[in-house]
């Protein structure tokens, strides 16, 4: 087994300081774990020294780097050849001229590493499980993911803009990590540690968790995929804390896999074959064909303080693969990688040429790890294929300090993430609204330009036309137009045109208020189309377009509320005339009218002022009214008039425009102040921190 497990820089040898009398490992103890298989017994094959392993280990071939390029191995950044064989030598002289002995070098790597002193971690034998920060850090940061959490909660992206789905996964994944990892990680110590095993499909993540944990705790087979739910293995001293513990909170704990994969459970077993102060998480494939499994595996590694990536020989240049590695590098999570499958003969060209790539991709420095192709038994690997992961995880649970830093560094990369992550779901937010506002506009230009065009018909004398036209003509040459003025002293026809004036005037009453309603809903059903014209052009409106398939016309209470609406301003016009129509004095010493009939009459001038008297037929009415009211009290009852009409089209266009505003608020578009709030709380929580 070659790998370069651990870094110079990485580890303070435990033997570089003399420990204190009477804390020499015990021969006999070690004895037992080496027949065990334990951990300790891959510490013991280093020699006792601590540092990176060299020699023999469980038969594999010693790490002896080749003069014409690097081994898997090697540091990348280092030279090659016969330097770094001296100083794996010299590590050995060193390690031969320990003073505490050989009994300490055949001792316990936990009892090496972190002593058994009163101040030491293990001094009570109990796993310290919480180390609260300072009060007001604690307060602080508690504060501020507490906001940032509450302002991503309730958040929508309702129309499908470009990206609005990637913000959607997107929002879900930062509360899953603020709820499973980043709150509970913050507010307790470091320990234990949470390792997730990634990869692609079949690349052996159960069965190298199965032979970690020397016992099936995780489904393997030839069926892809075959872990659907996650599976969480751990000391059984670490049992209680995770299941009870804020990691992964949100999951139900479980003994076995469910019926069907899901993102609310997690199998939890225990095996004291496990260091404690690690645990191992296998999660579902990142490329599997079920779409479900990579929003679990996701999740999984969100929640994660280390990641192991597991590929194989054949499949380790995938493109799947890489964006996993590459999302591990964005985070900032320390990560370590097992290449596995590798055939013996084959091994040196392909680890060199996956250093190569690691190295170019800026991934050099991460540990490795190579496992050769050998059969699997019962879910197994030989456990000599393992042993110096197991090696690695061993010595990162007694390392307190290296596990520390690991744990924080992943936090750190956690809470960096952040910095781009909410900032990108204010953007999108931004953008949504932004096709909100425009989607409004697009109601208010219509609807604006339907009251235009009503304004105009109901000045340019254009509704004089077809049946209205007719029944003014009857009505003004049949002589119940002058009927309606009568003299002081009514001659004889006065009751017979009191008879027939109100037929005529009723006739001509009506195709006023027909009229009017035509145009008005004509104008609706213009603006109406346009409305929907103007959404379809729009990224993201079909959708909104589809909640409501009758966008496209009038509402169907329209004609009935026009009709009333135009009846209720004609009753309106005739209290105009009755209360603010002042005849002139020598006009009301000679002559005395009907106010219906004068309001019908006015409506016709009205309707047909400026253009329509070119052509004679709003040419009567005018000089009529006019030589009754005189031209102030015309004018200002012509714009009381005019104004009551159009504010009563208006309101029937508000309840219009209502239904498309409907679908605009349930469409789940966003308000304005949304973005704001994730930019706020992205800045408290860099203060926070």
């Amino acid at each position: 087994m070659t790998f370069r497990a651990i870094r110079d820089d990485d580890l303070v040898s435990v033997h570089d300081e003399e420990l204190p009398a009477g804390q020499e490992g015990s021969e006999e103890g070690s004895a037992a774990d080496a027949e065990d298989g334990s951990p300790e017994e891959a510490a013991e094959g280093s020699g006792g020294s601590g540092t990176e392993p060299s020699g023999d280990r469980g038969g594999a071939d010693p790490v002896v780097p080749e003069p014409d390029g690097p081994s898997f191995a090697e540091e990348p950044a280092s030279p090659a050849g016969e330097a770094e064989t001296e100083d794996d030598e010299a590590g050995e002289d060193e390690a031969g001229k320990d003073p505490v002995g050989e009994d300490d070098a055949e001792g316990d790597p936990a009892e090496d590493a972190a002593g058994t002193g009163d101040d030491g971690p293990w001094a009570s034998g109990d796993w310290v499980r919480e180390t609260p920060l300072p009060e007001e850090v604690s307060e602080a940061l508690t504060n501020a993911l507490t906001g940032l959490r509450d302002s991503l909660t309730d958040l929508s992206f309702g129309l499908d803009l470009p990206g609005a789905e990637e913000a959607r996964r997107a929002q879900a994944e930062i509360l899953a990590q603020l709820e499973d990892y980043v709150i509970p990680r913050v507010h307790t110590s470091t320990a234990p540690a949470l390792i997730v095993i990634a990869g692609s499909t079949g690349a052996g993540k159960s069965t190298l968790l199965n032979t970690l944990a020397n016992a099936k705790v995780s489904a393997t087979g030839v069926r892809r995929p075959t872990t659907g739910t996650p599976v969480l293995a751990c000391h059984p001293d670490d049992y209680e804390w995770f299941a009870e513990g804020g990691l992964l909170g949100s999951l139900e704990r479980r003994e076995v896999p469910g019926a069907k994969p899901g993102l609310d459970g997690l199998v939890l077993v225990s095996t004291e074959r496990l260091p404690q102060g690690v645990a191992l998480l296998d999660t579902p494939d990142i490329d599997s064909v079920v779409e479900e499994h990579h929003e679990i595996a996701h999740r999984m590694l969100d929640a994660a303080d280390l990641w192991i990536f597991v590929t194989t020989a054949a499949r380790y240049a995938d493109a799947p693969a890489w964006r996993l590695l590459r999302l591990a590098k964005e985070r900032g999570a320390r990560l370590a990688i097992v290449l596995s499958r590798v055939p013996p003969r084959s091994r040196e060209v392909v680890t060199k040429h996956f250093v190569r790539m690691l190295t170019e991709y800026g991934l050099g420095e991460v540990e490795r790890f190579v496992i050769d192709e050998s059969k699997v038994v019962d879910g197994m690997l030989p456990d000599q294929e393992i042993t110096e992961l197991r090696l690695w995880l061993a010595e990162l649970s007694v390392d307190d300090q290296r596990r520390t830093q690991a744990v924080q560094a992943t936090l750190a990369g956690a809470l960096d993430s952040f910095r781009t992550r909410v900032p990108a779901l204010a953007r999108q937010l931004e953008a949504q609204v932004a096709i909100r506002a425009q989607l409004r506009s697009d109601v208010d230009a219509a609807y604006t330009g339907a009251l235009a065009e009503i304004d105009k018909a109901t000045r340019d004398g254009s509704l004089l036309r077809g049946e209205m036209l007719a029944r003014w003509q009857d009505f003004a040459g049949s002589g119940d137009l002058m009927r309606t003025l009568r003299l002081r002293k009514p001659g004889r026809f006065a009751g017979k045109a009191s008879r027939q004036g109100p037929e005529r005037l009723n006739a001509l009453k009506t195709a006023l208020r027909t009229g009017l309603e035509s145009v008005v809903v004509s104008a609706a059903q213009r603006a109406a189309e346009e409305t929907v014209s103007r959404w379809l052009h729009r990224p993201g409106a079909a959708e909104a377009l589809a909640l409501a398939p009758g966008l496209g016309r009038p509402s169907d209470e329209l004609l009935r509320r026009t009709n009333r609406a135009v009846a209720a301003w004609q009753d309106h016009l005739v209290q105009l005339i009755r209360t603010e129509g002042v005849t002139k004095r020598a006009v009301t010493r000679l002559i005395s009218f009907d106010v219906e009939s004068l309001a019908v009459i006015f409506s016709v001038g009205l309707l047909g002022y400026g253009a329509a008297e070119s052509e004679g037929r709003g040419a009567l009415p005018q000089r009529l009214l006019h030589a009754l009211f005189g031209a102030e009290s015309l004018r200002n009852i012509g714009t009381k008039a005019r104004s009551d009409l159009r504010a009563r089209i208006s309101m029937l266009f508000d309840d219009e425009t209502s239904r498309y505003i409907q679908v605009l608020d349930g469409a789940g578009i966003p308000d304005e102040s949304a973005a704001t709030r994730l930019y706020q709380a992205t800045y408290n929580l860099e203060v926070a921190r």
